[in-house]
């Protein structure tokens, strides 16, 4: 097996099943006129995440990391008419991107961009005593992913699924002596995860266009 195989694959599956729309279209496109780096999930993951809101029922949205929206876009899309996504993003570039992604997608009624960075951003939400949010989506630094598991649990219900994408790191994420700060975030949150008696969790490793990496799902059931 080999990238080209996989990315053939993903373009397969994008095709048949996830047809692209303008707005998505355009998303991808300022983002990369703006320069923003090419890190936003594949066409079929952003499916998979709008599919899993939609399953969770889901009304209220927390995003950490909004890039330039395409997830944002794909999320938003999952609510129902009265539903709310709040996303935090820490470069003002990006956040700006994405704004103008948001608007062009119709959105922006939906989508509340709130620029900072992400604790200071979460401990603000908390301060707000905003009602639980229905479904956490964790797409920032990974360095900084047990932090930002510890205030999805503070933000979430009984019920709440919470997503992480990035956790397998090409395989690095099982090696105890990698100093990379990435590595070391993930597994400190999987050992946080695995000490926690009010979540159940896994974690899938994915190949496609973007490489080889995965996902954890967390669902808070206390």
């Amino acid at each position: 097996m080999s990238q080209d195989q996989w990315s053939a694959v993903d373009r397969y599956i994008t095709d048949l099943l996830v047809p692209q729309d303008e707005a998505l279209k355009a998303a991808l496109a300022s983002s990369a006129a703006a320069g923003l780096p090419a890190i936003n999930v594949a066409p079929n993951q952003g499916k998979l995440l709008h599919l899993l809101a939609q399953t969770a029922g889901a009304r209220r949205i927390l995003e950490i990391g909004t890039l330039g929206g395409y997830s944002t876009i794909w999320l938003a899309r999952a609510l129902p008419p009265d539903g709310r996504l709040i996303s935090l993003e820490a470069d003002p570039k990006h956040a700006e991107v994405a704004r103008g992604n948001i608007a062009a997608a119709g959105l922006s009624g939906v989508v509340d961009i709130r620029l900072g960075k992400a604790l200071e951003s979460l401990a603000r939400i908390e301060a707000e005593k905003l009602p639980p949010f229905d479904f956490i989506f964790i797409d920032a630094d990974k360095a900084g992913l047990p932090d930002y598991f510890a205030f999805a649990l503070k933000l979430a219900r009984q019920g709440t699924l919470i997503i992480a994408d990035n956790v397998v790191r090409e395989g690095g994420v099982i090696d105890s002596n990698n100093a990379d700060p990435n590595i070391k975030g993930v597994r400190r949150m999987n050992e946080l995860i695995a000490a926690e008696p009010r979540v159940s969790a896994t974690a899938v490793q994915t190949v496609g266009v973007k490489g080889y990496d995965g996902f954890a799902l967390i669902r808070v059931i206390a």
